[in-house]
């Protein structure tokens, strides 16, 4: 697959990302057959979200029915949702086919973008000169690593391991350390 990107730059630093998307009920492109009717819609993408959820407004303007229930999970706490099965158009035509997605009571927007999607491919959102860049790459086909392109090579944050009891304290006093730190 070659790789298919977009880029988005905003005029501010801006708090949320939306972009333009758009959507239409799945289907599976055959040569010569024909293409439902879609529509676009505001989309906010939400690292924080597990799945892509549309509104109601979506649900209805495509007149999808749903193909079953799943649970979800938000900051209003817990419910069940109708699962679709949606084509999805992000910008510079990038297709997402036969999503599996929920419906849910959005603000300001029609859709929510999230890891199903953005887990796909890199992400990256930047601040410089007062204005905001966000870019989008599916598939991945490089590492991002600011540390290691950063011009003073700062260290990376690493995950110590686990230190046994009876390994020496890592503070270097030459005990063991369930008889220093580790007590």
């Amino acid at each position: 697959m070659n790789a298919q990107s977009f880029t988005c730059e905003y005029a501010d630093i801006v708090p949320r990302l939306i972009t333009e998307c758009g959507v239409c009920e799945a289907y599976i492109d055959v040569p010569g057959g024909k293409h439902p009717k879609g529509f676009k819609v505001r989309a906010l993408w939400d690292t924080g979200a597990t799945c892509t959820t549309i509104s109601k407004n979506v649900v209805k303007g495509l007149g999808l029915t749903p193909i079953g229930f799943g649970d979800v999970f938000h900051a209003g706490g817990s419910g069940m949702a109708g699962v679709y099965k949606i084509n999805v158009l992000l910008p510079n035509n990038i297709e997402f086919p036969a999503l599996k997605v929920l419906d849910g009571d959005l603000y300001g927007f029609d859709m929510l973008i999230g890891m199903d999607i953005i887990s796909k491919g890199d992400f990256a959102v930047t601040h410089s000169d007062g204005k905001t860049t966000f870019t989008f790459r599916i598939p991945s086909i490089e590492k991002l690593d600011f540390v290691d392109s950063s011009p003073k090579a700062a260290s990376p944050i690493t995950t110590p391991k686990k230190v046994g009891r009876n390994e020496p304290c890592p503070c270097g006093s030459g005990k063991k350390y369930k008889q220093c730190c580790g007590k």
